[in-house]
């Protein structure tokens, strides 16, 4: 019924919406310098961008700049698979950079939102990403996709990439990471990761709980069943799977910060009637990316909130995948570094610095820790921090285990 509800008035305000762009198109073809034309113009501009869209943005990596040069890269899909495609940008290069899967979070955006992580990494390295699906376009007769499943697609993309390769995990995603390098090294798999870099992740909530882990414990998972999960209505391609909306999800994240939220369309609306059409089109492209949602298949979700915030299985010992238990002590070879934000109100500090105690067999050289002042949890992996203080940390763990084998 939610779900039904949120898709009735979306599908009411589609012409209105469509409506007010048209028009806001058209009077901003006015040469007049009129101030009510332009406030007329900017009300219809906005109120056509304050919209959810469902499909993911492109993510525009023409080319990148590696050692002066601006190098073309071509977006390859590497394995398709229902719920995620392992997304190669292949760089016209013939240097050869190390191997590196950048494991995106499934949390209500699309992995675009790591655009700029992407960016960055492609200076020196081969990247490769987890470009996962959005669950409302998957049909009902792929099945389900559950955290075990999440953390066997980590293992399959990294065995596709072949040995030798690296893995950088973005928050949600540092649980799935871990487990997946623990059981691949106990199974002496040869695409085992040469390095882990966890970044801002929750790794053991039970350290400096936020108001997201609050949240996450303050009710059973049956109210979290009952109440956040729906049915895909028709006509979209996963009628009747169960899932936990993105708009949802978007509605929580917005919630923490409603008053920047709302200052950001008052000035992009502002920009607009003073003709500062730069600024005004900056918020625009980041509200585009942001309102964006993905919806989350219902068993990883639920698994998720279960297992990682309210059950702490991985820091406890018995987080399993299928019918194996996770060791991350298991771990020996693959270098570690961990990454945590001064300021970040999502994963505290010390939840991801905890893998450090959990994978004990790894020798204290090939173990580092970052943590970064003065940065939130997105500026763990986007923002100019991230590009002058913390890259250049992930890249010396990478390179530096890359010479190591």
């Amino acid at each position: 019924m939610l779900y039904r509800a949120y898709q009735n008035q979306a599908d009411l305000l589609s012409p209105l919406r469509l409506a007010a762009q048209y028009w806001g198109k058209a009077l901003w073809k006015d040469d007049t310098d009129r101030t009510m034309v332009r406030r007329l113009a900017a009300q219809f501009e906005v109120f056509s961008r304050m919209r959810l869209t469902h499909s993911r943005p492109a993510y525009g990596i023409d080319s990148v700049m590696v050692d002066g040069m601006q190098v073309v890269v071509h977006e390859e899909k590497t394995l398709v698979s229902p719920f995620g495609t392992l997304l190669h940008f292949r760089k016209d290069i013939q240097a050869v950079h190390p191997p590196v899967l950048l494991v995106a979070p499934l949390s209500g955006h699309f992995a675009t939102l790591l655009r700029e992580t992407v960016r960055t990494l492609l200076r020196d390295h081969d990247v490769y990403l987890t470009d996962w699906h959005n669950a409302r376009d998957v049909p009902l007769w792929h099945g389900g996709f559950s955290l075990d499943d999440y953390t066997l697609q980590l293992i399959q993309f990294l065995e596709t990439m072949g040995p030798g390769a690296h893995m950088v995990a973005v928050c949600q995603p540092c649980v799935a990471a871990l487990a997946a390098t623990a059981l691949m090294a106990e199974d002496d798999n040869p695409a085992t990761p040469r390095s882990l870099t966890l970044m801002a992740g929750p790794v053991d909530c039970r350290i400096n709980p936020t108001g997201v882990n609050v949240l996450a414990t303050s009710k059973p998972i049956e109210w979290f069943r009952r109440n956040l999960i729906s049915h895909v209505p028709w006509p979209h391609a996963g009628a009747m799977r169960r899932v936990y909306p993105g708009f949802l999800q978007l509605s929580a994240f917005m919630s923490m910060n409603p008053e920047r939220h709302k200052k950001q369309f008052q000035d992009m609306f502002q920009h607009l009637v003073e003709g500062d059409v730069e600024k005004a089109h900056t918020i625009g492209t980041f509200y585009d990316e942001y309102l964006a949602v993905n919806d989350l298949p219902a068993e990883f979700y639920l698994e998720t909130v279960e297992r990682v915030f309210q059950t702490y299985d991985l820091p406890r010992g018995v987080l399993t995948v299928g019918d194996r238990t996770v060791n991350p002590a298991a771990i020996r070879r693959t270098a570690l570094l961990t990454v945590e934000g001064e300021r970040d109100d999502i994963c505290a500090v010390g939840q991801t610095v905890a893998a450090q105690d959990l994978c004990s067999n790894i020798r204290p050289y090939l173990k580092t820790h970052h943590l970064q002042a003065g940065v939130g949890h997105y500026g763990v992996f986007s923002g100019s921090k991230w590009n002058a203080q913390i890259y250049p940390r992930v890249r010396e763990t990478i390179h530096a285990a890359a010479e190591l084998h």
